[in-house]
């Protein structure tokens, strides 16, 4: 099965799915465009680099779409179902004023009783907007403690004022099954419709989002997927029985590769904790620096970080191979050993930063820029990190910089000011809380 990336691709294929199953009226195809200006016109179009994107609203579309029309041969669900899933799958995501990625499903249902251009395509659709509240709210994650209680109770107070459901409790039941299915549908999303590297892609997309430290995106991908197999098994079944067979294999592909990783970074961990096996930050020597073989090995682990930590993609041999590049290695037990990380830099005039970015220091050169620091999948938390960030910080010192910039997750720069280093904040960004801060160097 091709691989669905872009907004453009399912857009197409939304509509197609929308035609074979006979929504024909211009409103349909309006909602679509509308949904996807919206997103685009807050910078959470295809280029957001965080989890709940357009990309992502389209995918849970998608698959919602294609279980909920095989749903529909079963006579589980109506043509009239399908077109409340099509909104509220479309909307659930959607927060006008966005501070972190987590969505808020109360901000999502805000806009969609209120917005007057919305309000009236949903008019030309018959589409009670109380029902996609009723929906969207369905999807709150996770579905247990204070967050169910408080949704269950708005969702009452949705289904009891609308005309559908508010004088017959059977319509109220299918409408909050409708619901869960949508949740579940949400969940499996984007994992049914490509191979590892997507869903690896997707999991590094949530953590660099959410603020998560490396080492928690294997772990808490495992433990995401065992409470939807475990705790929304019923469902979760429905809805995989429902997919094609390609899409069903995708996710379940998927979530064993997972798995699998969870248990090579506990044998890594077993490694160091009961064989006290040593990692070595290395400073690399020039010849070495030219070598082919070396480059490459380099590269596959930088290939691993996501997506807007790649600094110098486009350049990255000749970037290694640069003398007024710092770089170190990590490597196992000794100097000669594999090499499972590097940390590198160098004059911050030579990358091209956010544009919001202000350093007063550009230009004049006593300024080093730390990438940042790339681990083989496995072996985050183990200190090697920290090992490379500090032998880089004592290589930039030796050259004589006065001060060195990066970035890092909020919480951590916090942390280190906590303990008095002299690291301050240069900027800040929202919603991902990964930031740019400086040093000043000995």
């Amino acid at each position: 099965m091709q691989q669905i990336i872009t907004s453009t691709q399912l857009k197409d294929q939304i509509l197609d799915l929308l035609h074979k199953n006979g929504f024909d009226l211009p409103c349909y195809s309006k909602i679509l465009d509308y949904t996807i200006e919206l997103f685009h016109a807050k910078g959470l179009g295809d280029d957001y680099y965080g989890y709940h994107n357009i990309v992502h609203e389209l995918e849970v579309t998608y698959v919602a779409l294609i279980a909920a029309q095989w749903e529909s041969f079963l006579n589980n669900f109506t043509k009239e179902d399908l077109s409340y899933l099509f909104v509220a799958a479309l909307f659930h995501d959607y927060d006008p004023h966005k501070q972190v990625d987590k969505p808020h499903e109360e901000d999502a249902v805000k806009f969609v009783k209120t917005d007057e251009k919305l309000l009236e395509l949903l008019k030309d659709a018959s589409i009670d907007e109380n029902i996609i509240a009723a929906l969207i709210l369905r999807t709150t994650y996770p579905w247990s403690g204070e967050l169910q209680q408080k949704a269950e109770k708005q969702i009452e107070e949705h289904l009891s004022v609308s005309d559908l459901t508010k004088n017959d409790p059977n319509k109220k039941e299918h409408y909050k099954t409708l619901g869960w299915f949508l949740s579940v549908a949400d969940r499996i999303g984007g994992y049914a419709l490509g191979d590892f590297s997507k869903a690896l892609e997707m999991a590094k997309k949530n953590a660099h989002a959410l603020a998560w430290h490396p080492n928690l995106i294997v772990k808490r991908s495992v433990s995401y997927f065992e409470d939807l197999l475990n705790n929304e098994a019923e469902m979760c079944e429905r809805i995989l029985r429902s997919l094609p067979k390609q899409m069903r294999k995708s996710f379940t592909d998927n979530v064993l590769l997972f798995m699998k990783l969870r248990e090579q970074e506990i044998q890594i961990h077993a490694s160091f904790v009961y064989d006290n096996l040593k990692i070595v930050p290395t400073i690399e020597t020039t010849n070495r620096r030219k070598n082919d073989d070396f480059i490459n090995a380099l590269y596959k682990i930088f290939e691993e970080l996501p997506r807007p930590l790649q600094f110098n993609l486009e350049n990255f041999s000749e970037s290694i191979r640069n003398p007024n590049t710092l770089l170190n290695t990590l490597r196992l037990g000794n100097e000669e050993g594999p090499i499972i990380g590097f940390a590198k830099g160098g004059p911050l005039e030579d990358y091209k930063l956010r544009p919001e970015i202000k350093d007063h220091n550009y230009g004049m050169f006593n300024t080093m820029f730390l990438e940042p620091l790339a681990l083989k999948m496995g072996y985050w938390g183990q200190r090697g990190g920290r090992e490379m960030r500090l032998l880089l910080t004592m290589q930039a010192e030796a050259k004589g910089y006065k001060y060195l910039t990066s970035f890092a997750l909020r919480d951590v720069i916090q942390n280190r000011i906590k303990r008095n280093e002299k690291i301050e904040f240069v900027k800040q960004f929202d919603p991902e809380r990964w930031d740019y801060y400086r040093i000043k160097l000995k």
